[in-house]
């Protein structure tokens, strides 16, 4: 299994030019963000499947674009698969006919461009010899983390996120997980700022993983422009000694 970092920003301007989007092999896609724009229109043309962990802009907004850009050229409809409350949110207010067509009816309803899976949390789905598990997290009502894994090794992605125990206790026994990534969006004088917006800065983020093993190393993604040096030291500081790694637009790590 082989996971490639097409976007990692948390934004426009820093160091990553491209927001959230991770493509699994060449057909599974976690999160769509502007990182898709990397990818030409046959790399598209062949992403079956997409998991969304929540609905915000930076997440979906490639979402929009890509089925548009294939739209045509496959012979099945792409499957998104994410919580009923962000699939709702996305027919509402993205795939509304006001911001951007309803793909789900386009060319028509019986062979539609966009098709909708319910993925509720503690869900699995099997693709491929892949299995991905939904987990609760504690981002907008409905966020998911996907625990990915092939039966020899595996990763987990968190999408944005704030403290969420259970998230860790459910995973902490994972023999297979190797790595985590995971949202750290701001510096620790901003505790607050993430606290409000529901995301994890280095102090928060390793009081929440405090018992989660040494061994699994942690790629921090969503880090805010400007900011990703001090994150960066403040977790080294912090961590004692756990592992933590900057993720970076075009990585590549193989399961």
């Amino acid at each position: 299994m082989k996971l490639q970092v097409l976007g990692c920003a948390g934004g426009i301007g820093g160091r990553e030019r491209f927001t959230t989007s991770l493509l699994v092999d060449d057909n599974l896609l976690l999160d769509a963000g502007t990182g898709l724009t990397s990818l030409d229109v046959d790399q598209l043309a062949r992403i079956d499947n997409v998991f969304i962990t929540h609905s915000h802009l930076d997440h979906v907004a490639g979402l929009a674009l890509l089925v548009d850009a294939v739209q045509g050229r496959r012979n099945a409809p792409i499957v998104v698969h994410a919580t009923e409350t962000i699939i709702n949110a996305l027919k509402q207010h993205l795939f509304n006919w006001i911001l951007w067509p309803d793909f789900a009816t386009i060319p028509d309803a019986a062979h539609p461009a966009l098709q909708w899976k319910v993925v509720g949390h503690g869900d699995t789905v099997e693709l491929g010899g892949r299995r991905l598990t939904s987990h609760a997290v504690n981002h907008t009502v409905g966020s998911a983390a996907y625990l990915v894994q092939n039966g020899r090794s595996g990763f987990l992605f968190t999408g944005d996120m704030a403290s969420t125990p259970q998230l860790w206790a459910a995973i902490g026994n994972e023999v297979k997980l190797s790595k985590v990534i995971v949202d750290c969006s701001f510096a620790n004088a901003e505790r607050w700022l993430a606290e409000k917006s529901m995301h994890f800065c280095p102090a928060s983020l390793i009081e929440d993983i405090h018992a989660m093993n040494d061994a699994i190393e942690f790629l921090i993604y969503h880090l805010k422009p400007g900011q990703e040096d001090l994150i960066m030291q403040e977790l080294e500081t912090g961590g004692g000694g756990r592992p933590f790694r900057a993720l970076k637009c075009g990585d590549v790590f193989e399961f």
